[in-house]
């Protein structure tokens, strides 16, 4: 029986020293932080607007253009680390379709620049 809970040892261990490493990423925020707020530190930058005001509001939809582009190219990103591993086994085949996927989401890309997508002005 004593072989049997001392093979756990290292678990327990592992769980032990991972509570340690997470109370001390929570902890140490708190006891580090600069706390001085102010009026741009509190102010809503993630959407440009205030979170809690009328729902009927306009706002700009740059704001939405931008997290879609973000999307199509982390996606691309996504496709592209599986393609890395398995590209011996794809063969040539593999590689250009790679090519033509980038090519569709470079065109993508160049097309959203030229038309200012990505300008704020």
């Amino acid at each position: 029986m004593t072989e049997l809970l001392g093979s756990y040892v290292p678990i327990a261990i592992f769980i032990g020293i991972a509570l340690v490493i997470g109370l001390a990423l929570l902890v140490a925020p708190f006891a580090v932080a600069f706390k001085a707020p102010d009026s741009e530190k509190l102010s809503a930058y993630e959407c440009g607007f205030n979170a809690f005001d009328d729902a009927r509001m306009k706002f700009d939809v740059r704001f939405y253009l931008v997290s879609i582009l973000f999307i199509i190219f982390d996606l691309e990103v996504a496709f592209l680390f599986p393609w890395a591993v398995s590209f011996r086994e794809m063969g040539w085949f593999g590689f250009w379709s790679m090519m033509v996927f980038l090519l569709v989401l470079t065109v993508g890309f160049i097309y959203e620049w030229k038309k200012g997508a990505l300008e704020w002005n």
